[in-house]
């Protein structure tokens, strides 16, 4: 399973949510050693990566709560719930999701 936390230097939400989501990893029974902190400091890496705000949270390539931005952005991102921090619900499905592709069938 390949996890990315994606932000911008300075992003007061980053901490929290790569908290939250090593939190989450040990509940579910995940390495830690899956996780990968990316910094997005300019608008080219930001259009390679399709970056729509920080933090970002990726599991296995997919977006934890897909957002329809017109473009990439070195900005805040605001999820669903209102804050800037990728809900336990929303992580936890992306997690479990994963781990389920990754069973062998």
């Amino acid at each position: 399973m390949k996890i990315e936390v994606i932000s911008i230097p300075g992003c007061p939400n980053h901490q929290p949510t790569l908290d939250r989501v090593k939190a989450l990893l040990i509940s579910e029974e995940v390495a830690e050693e899956d996780v990968r902190e990316i910094l997005i400091d300019n608008k080219s890496d930001a259009q390679a990566l399709e970056f729509f705000g920080s933090p970002t949270v990726r599991v296995n390539g997919k977006d934890v709560e897909p957002v329809t931005a017109l473009r990439p952005s070195l900005s805040c991102r605001i999820y669903a719930d209102g804050t800037g921090i990728p809900s336990e619900t929303a992580l936890i499905l992306a997690i479990r999701f994963a781990k389920e592709e990754e069973w062998p069938r």
